[in-house]
C-alpha cells in the first residue's frame, strides 16, 4: 500500500516516463559533442538570430505596459505600437544629437590620457610602497615582474600565428552586431503587435491537460522577468543620474562619460556599480587626494539612495533574490557564456526560478492528497 501511495505521489508510471525522456536527451547531447561539427550551419543561424531576438525581448518587456496602456485609451494596438517606437526612435535620435558631440570629445579625451592616469597612478603606488613596510621587498618584486615582462615577446609570437582567427572573429562580431542592431526593431514591432497571440500559440502547443498549468508558469514569468529588466534598466538609469549630479558638484573630471559607463554597468547588480567605480577611482586618485575622498563620500551617498529609496520601490517585491545568490549566478553565468551571461543570467535564474516553484507547489499538493491526512500537511503558501 505504502509503495503504490508513493509511486501516485511521484506521477505513476508517467514519473519513469520522464526520466526515460531525460536519459533519452543527455544521450543525445552526449551524441552532439562528438559531431558537433555537422551542426555547425545550425549555430551560425542560431547566433545570428538569437542577439536581436534577446534585444526585442527586453525592449517587449520595456515598452508592453506603455502600448498597453495606449490600447485602454482606444487607441488601436498597431497604431500605439507605431507611436511608440516611432516617438522613442524620434527621442533617442535627438538626445545623440544633442549630446554625441560633447560625448565623443570628452571619449577621445579620456581615451588620449587614461594611460597617464594609469601611469601616474602607478608612480604614487610605487612611491607610496617603497616608503612603507614592503619598501625591502620592492626590488625583488619589480625584478620579478620584469622577469615576466621578458617573456613578452615570446608570448606575443605565439599568439601572431591566431592574429586572422583573431580578426574574423572580430569581424563576425560586428557584422552580428549590426544584423541586430538593424533587425531587432522588426522584431520587437511583432512582438508588441501580437505579443498575446504568440502567447496563445505556445499554450495550444501544450496537451489540453497541461495548458492552465502552462498558462500561470508563462503569467509568473513574464511578472517576474518583465518587472526585474524595466526595475533594473530604471535603477541604473536612476544611478547615472546620481552620479552625473555628483561628480558636477565635486567637479570630477569626464563626469558625462564616468556616469554613462556607470549607468550601462549597473545593469548588472552588484558587479556593474563596482566596475563603474574604478576608472572613476583612478581619475579621482590621481587628481588629488581630497578629490578621492570626496568621490567615495558621492559613491556612498548613491549606495544609500539607491539601496534605501530607490530599488525598493522600483523593484518592488517581485523578485527576492538574496545577494549572494546572485553573485554566484552572475559567476557562474559569466563563465559559462561570457558578457552574455553575466547581462542575462538573472532573468536566466528568474526563469528557472519560476518554474522550478510552480513545479514544488504542484508536489506540495500532491504529498497534502496522498499523505497529508496521516502524516501532516505542508503548508501552501500563494
Amino acid at each position: 500500500m505504502e509503495e503504490n501511495r508513493f509511486l501516485k505521489l511521484i506521477g505513476g508510471k508517467t514519473f519513469f516516463y520522464i526520466v526515460a525522456f531525460f536519459l533519452l536527451v543527455g544521450i543525445t547531447i552526449y551524441i552532439y559533442t562528438k559531431i558537433s561539427f555537422i551542426f555547425y550551419p545550425l549555430e551560425v543561424i542560431l547566433s545570428t538570430i538569437i542577439p536581436p531576438v534577446i534585444l526585442a525581448f527586453i525592449a517587449y518587456y520595456l515598452f508592453n505596459p506603455i502600448v498597453d496602456l495606449l490600447e485602454r485609451l482606444r487607441i488601436k494596438r498597431i497604431w500605439g505600437v507605431i507611436i511608440l517606437i516611432l516617438g522613442f526612435s524620434g527621442a533617442l535620435t535627438g538626445m545623440i544629437l544633442l549630446t554625441a558631440p560633447s560625448i565623443e570629445a570628452q571619449i577621445k579625451d579620456l581615451v588620449q590620457t587614461f594611460p597617464d592616469y594609469l601611469k601616474q597612478l602607478g608612480e604614487t603606488l610605487t612611491q607610496w610602497v617603497q616608503s612603507s613596510f614592503l619598501g625591502p621587498y620592492y626590488d625583488d618584486g619589480y625584478n620579478w615582474v620584469m622577469e615576466r615582462l621578458s617573456e613578452l615577446p615570446q608570448l606575443i609570437g605565439t599568439y601572431i600565428s591566431n592574429g586572422f582567427q583573431g580578426v574574423q572573429n572580430v569581424a563576425s562580431t560586428i557584422t552580428n552586431t549590426i544584423v541586430s542592431i538593424v533587425t531587432f526593431p522588426f522584431i520587437l514591432f511583432f512582438l508588441l503587435k501580437d505579443g498575446k497571440r504568440f502567447r496563445r500559440f505556445i499554450i495550444k502547443l501544450f496537451p489540453p491537460k497541461f495548458r492552465d498549468d502552462t498558462k500561470q508558469i508563462l503569467t509568473n514569468i513574464d511578472i517576474q522577468v518583465g518587472s526585474y529588466i524595466r526595475g533594473q534598466i530604471i535603477v541604473a538609469t536612476v544611478i547615472g543620474i546620481l552620479l552625473f549630479i555628483g561628480y558636477l558638484i565635486i567637479g570630477l573630471d569626464y563626469a558625462f562619460t564616468l556616469a554613462i559607463i556607470a549607468a550601462v554597468t549597473s545593469v548588472v547588480p552588484y558587479l556593474g556599480p563596482t566596475i563603474a567605480i574604478i576608472p572613476a577611482a583612478i581619475i579621482a586618485i590621481v587628481s588629488s587626494p581630497f578629490m578621492f575622498i570626496k568621490l567615495v563620500i558621492v559613491w556612498i551617498a548613491v549606495q544609500f539612495l539607491e539601496g534605501n529609496f530607490v530599488s525598493p520601490n522600483i523593484m518592488g517585491r517581485t523578485m527576492k533574490i538574496h545577494p549572494l545568490t546572485i553573485i554566484l549566478v552572475l559567476m557562474i553565468a559569466g563563465n559559462l557564456f561570457g558578457v552574455v551571461g553575466v547581462i542575462l543570467g538573472i532573468p536566466g535564474y528568474a526563469i528557472v526560478k519560476v518554474i522550478g516553484s510552480y513545479l514544488f507547489y504542484k508536489f506540495k499538493q500532491r504529498y497534502n492528497q496522498y499523505y497529508g491526512e496521516d502524516r501532516g500537511y505542508y503548508e501552501m503558501e500563494e
